[in-house]
């Protein structure tokens, strides 16, 4: 809900949560399989059973070409979130 998706590619999941899981991961700060509320999201490719928080903008907000962290890495400019990576609520790239 209230999310942007723009020139993106995002591969979706290979499985679905039941609502147990999903408490189970709120109680640890997980967010939900796919991609939360209110996200900005634009020169992005998202693999699967990525998650996603609330909040969160891949902006590529320091404009870097090339850069690696934990959860991401960035390639000519194009944020890249690999598979089963989880993007915190609130996480600004």
């Amino acid at each position: 809900e209230n999310s942007l998706i723009d020139h993106s590619i995002v591969m979706g999941a290979d499985y679905f949560e039941s609502h147990e899981e999903i408490i189970q991961n709120a109680d640890k700060n997980i967010p939900k399989m796919g991609i939360g509320n209110d996200c900005e999201i634009r020169k992005a490719i998202i693999d699967n059973n990525a998650r996603i928080g609330n909040g969160v903008k891949l902006i590529n907000l320091q404009k870097a070409t090339d850069a690696e962290a934990g959860n991401y890495v960035i390639r000519d400019g194009i944020i890249v979130i690999p598979i089963n990576s989880i993007i915190p609520d609130g996480t600004v790239i």
